[in-house]
């Protein structure tokens, strides 16, 4: 089968970089779109747009670069369109409560038709018709609803329900920072534990081979090898707390009493003394210092969060460093809506009764700040806490940096500029 990829040149908030260069589970997008497909295409091909295609007479599969599917997904949609043998593109209906919660809000990428929404997903069974009166093909995400917090009812009866709508099967498109952490957490982890749940109850053997490995290790269930994957060369004290489904990569080093449960955690990692990690995705070369704490929470590659910090339901981008003591808040004391920046840059609700903020690549945050709920930081940005600025309670922007207001303001180079702008070399 052929592959046509479209390219989408979009930005994403605050990180100012293609969706498919961003981190999702561990991997740039385009890496994970390849890994997932596979086993079912041969080749590739990038273009702008459906009409640009090659029109190779073959069977032809072709999406947009800012989606993100699980391979469960990626494989019903094969096998109902090969059925189906003519155009098909993939379709959500209104009663998919994951796609309507969770993927629908923020995003620009959707199109309504009817009592629809297509994605930018099509398979052509005789090469590319750009033109073609496509076929929906919906695909079952298997959802299944799952809490996430226990809190007095005060708290769920103002900003509805602590849960989640989570697809054992999904797609999501890249549009807005959120769209990450969904793509992590509620897509990744949570479906990981989902799926792992469904087997347990519907494999026998499976069942048993869980159970006596963790006899034969003399561990708790979720803690046996079984469910707890480690790379190669790693060295983790033996205080230290693991519960699965966790996966650890090669050369990750874990301190004594750190807490690990049901996280992701890629290569070269270094997890201090008294670290918490819950239900988080850990990019390759972070490094955790001691009482570092992360909850719903994704830190792209070669980030340092410093001690005595709190990270929930954040979003923090690569090569930043985040100071001691700062905490991200993601609660509104008052029952207002929690708004973010949506794919077409303004403020739109996000249906979440808690979210935390995100920070762009290439930031350094100092020690002792408090950042709102849904806040953004753009990329390249410094901030030192200061009397005039020890709350952030608005989205900062580049120019809003603090190493402007300083001498050395050259020192800190600029990466990641918006589209459109030239940032002058530095030597």
């Amino acid at each position: 089968m052929h592959k046509v990829v479209l390219r989408d040149h979009r930005h994403i908030a605050p990180f100012n970089e293609e969706a498919r260069d961003l981190r999702i589970q561990n991997k740039p997008l385009w890496l994970h779109q390849r890994d997932v497909l596979m086993h079912h295409t041969v080749n590739e091909v990038e273009c702008a747009s459906l009409a640009s295609a090659p029109r190779t007479g073959e069977p032809t599969l072709v999406y947009r670069d800012n989606l993100f599917f699980d391979q469960a997904y990626i494989d019903d949609f094969l096998a109902q369109a090969k059925r189906l043998d003519r155009p098909g593109r993939a379709a959500f209906p209104a009663d998919n409560t994951t796609f309507r919660t969770h993927a629908l809000p923020l995003s620009i990428s959707y199109t309504p038709a009817g009592d629809k929404h297509l994605a930018d997903l099509w398979y052509f069974p005789r090469g590319v018709e750009p033109d073609a009166a496509c076929e929906p093909i919906v695909v079952d995400f298997q959802t299944r609803e799952l809490g996430f917090y226990r809190v007095p009812t005060y708290m769920a009866s103002e900003s509805g329900d602590m849960v989640y709508q989570v697809p054992r099967r999904g797609l999501i498109a890249i549009d807005a920072w959120v769209h990450i952490f969904i793509a992590d957490q509620i897509y990744g982890l949570f479906g990981r534990g989902a799926r792992f749940e469904d087997r347990l109850n519907r494999d026998l053997i499976y069942n048993l081979r869980v159970l006596g490995r963790a006899l034969l290790e003399r561990q708790q269930v979720l803690r046996c090898s079984e469910l707890v994957q480690i790379g190669r060369n790693c060295v983790i004290h033996p205080s230290a707390v693991i519960s699965g489904p966790t996966v650890i990569g090669d050369n990750v080093t874990i301190g004594a009493g750190a807490v690990i449960d049901n996280c992701t955690i890629g290569d070269g990692v270094n997890v201090s003394q008294g670290v918490e990690l819950m239900l988080s995705t850990i990019g390759d070369g972070v490094f955790l210092p001691f009482r570092a704490a992360t909850f719903l929470t994704t830190l792209m590659e070669h980030t340092i969060i410093a001690q005595n910090t709190c990270l929930q339901m954040c979003v923090i981008g690569r090569r930043t460093f985040i100071g001691a003591g700062n905490t991200f808040t993601d609660y509104n004391l008052l029952p207002i809506p929690l708004r973010a920046l949506a794919g077409d840059g303004t403020l739109q609700p996000t249906g979440m009764p808690v979210l935390g903020g995100a920070v762009g690549h290439n930031c350094r945050i100092g020690s002792g700040l408090v950042i709102y709920p849904a806040r953004t930081i753009e990329s390249d940005v410094v901030l030192f806490a200061s009397p005039e600025r020890r709350v952030i309670d608005k989205h900062v922007r580049y120019e809003d940096s603090d190493h402007f207001k300083t001498a050395m303001a050259d020192l800190h180079q600029r990466l990641y500029p918006r589209p459109g702008e030239r940032v002058s070399e530095s030597w």
